[in-house]
């Protein structure tokens, strides 16, 4: 098992390329469930997540080919062609389920085109509860006939999904993105209500209307969708990743640096652009991407509440946590989305970092400095966090358990040695 060790204190400078998002391209590759012809996806970012997602299209049926190359972290000419023109198998097994919870968005894809689909529960990090129910009983709504049993989903319509309205009692990303991909084959017209607005959503709409599909109003909280009898093949890029963009620029922020963050897109950071500014950041619009610099006056508090898109996002919560340990003065950072998400808090104080948390909130008063020391990260984003404290701190950081990094982080010791961090992976 791996380690990453961080020698800190220095101030970072140069150009980081920013992938594919992961959050957009695991969607989109389910979505090639929905067509007998290929979909060929561009820029994809090379991570375990994609790697995992792709072994479980290939158990479904489908043929997976990975065509460009990666230069050096820019993956701009990396495609996969996914083709599912027959459908060999509709069950979702535990083993493969069990590595990550995106996995269930091909429940919605089999249903909608072979009628039924058995589905195991799903896995990923370990930061609280992520039940499916929203959309069990939205494919519900749409004629579904759910089962669950022996730790399966058995989905079925066998004379196919049906048109309808479905309103989520609150917003879900992945719930949103799975009765998308199953209303675009359904008889009639569907619209979800309070639907999640996240530019993911809008970048599965867009793919999906190449294919064929007819929905509008993504990236608002009503979703229309007509359905269609079915889908050909596309071609589609890609966004770029807006949560490495911003934990790039948060590694501007906590060292003093300056980071071009190619590809990267203001409009898609919203909040997270916006959390930064209020801590002493500045963005700059540049060809190709925005740079992200720090004032003079350090970092400053800044109190943070994670909320839906637009609002700030979960996803970085930890890395705001780690530049907010070196503000001058105290900020809060509340956890509304998931219930036990602040598993690298002892770790952070293990660095120096003071932090005391009350429920849901987490109180941090900013010191002048961190320390290395060995660390342990606990799931995906916590894992990243470590490294934007250890690049700040003084002395030597050993981080473990980094394979929870390579889900959501591609190449990131090769693209922060280049920009001046005292960085290496190492086994264990």
């Amino acid at each position: 098992m791996d380690k990453i060790r961080i020698r800190g204190g220095l101030r970072l400078k140069g150009t980081i390329n920013i992938s594919g998002a992961k959050n957009a391209a695991l969607p989109l590759m389910a979505a090639s469930l929905l067509s007998d012809e290929p979909l060929v996806l561009g820029n994809i970012p090379h991570l375990a997540d994609i790697t995992t997602l792709a072994q479980l299209l290939v158990n479904h049926g489908a043929t997976v080919e990975t065509n460009g190359h990666d230069d050096g972290g820019n993956t701009g000419g990396r495609e996969l062609r996914l083709h599912a023109a027959r459908i060999t198998s509709t069950t979702a097994p535990y083993d493969i389920v069990r590595k990550m919870r995106a996995s269930v968005l091909v429940l919605g894809p089999l249903v909608a085109r072979m009628g039924e689909a058995k589905v195991s529960l799903p896995g990923g990090c370990a930061i609280g509860a992520r039940p499916i129910d929203l959309h069990l009983k939205g494919l519900e709504n749409l004629g579904a006939r759910i089962v669950l049993e022996d730790g399966y989903v058995h989905a079925s319509a066998p004379k196919g999904l049906r048109g309808n309205e479905v309103r989520f009692p609150f917003v879900s990303v992945g719930a949103t993105e799975n009765l998308m991909m199953a209303a675009v084959l359904a008889q009639g017209t569907t619209v979800l209500d309070n639907a999640a607005r996240e530019p993911e959503i809008m970048d599965l709409a867009d793919c999906l209307n190449a294919m064929g599909a007819k929905v509008s109003g993504a990236g608002s909280s009503r979703i229309e969708i007509q359905g269609v009898a079915r889908l050909h093949g596309a071609q589609h890029r890609v966004m770029s990743d807006r949560i490495e963009a911003g934990t790039y620029a948060a590694a501007a922020a906590v060292t003093g640096g300056e980071i071009d963050l190619i590809g990267a897109r203001l409009e898609h950071m919203g909040a997270i652009a916006v959390a930064l500014a209020e801590s002493g950041s500045h963005f700059e619009v540049i060809p190709d991407g925005l740079r992200a610099t720090r004032h003079v006056r350090g970092i400053q508090p800044v109190d943070i509440t994670t909320q839906p898109y637009p609002g700030f996002p979960t996803d970085m919560q930890a890395q705001m946590m780690a530049l907010l340990a070196l503000a001058n003065g105290a900020s809060t950072v509340t956890e509304a989305i998931f219930e036990n998400r602040f598993m690298h808090v002892p770790e952070l104080a293990r660095m120096g970092a003071r932090i005391s948390l009350q429920g849901s909130t987490a109180i941090i008063r900013g010191v002048e400095s961190l320390h290395g020391a060995p660390v342990m990260a606990t799931d995906l984003r916590a894992s990243v966090s470590l490294v934007l404290a250890a690049l700040a701190a003084k002395g030597e950081t050993d981080i473990g358990r980094v394979y929870h990094l390579d889900r959501g982080y591609e190449r990131l010791v090769e693209k922060l040695a280049p920009c001046g961090a005292d960085i290496e992976r190492l086994p264990a």
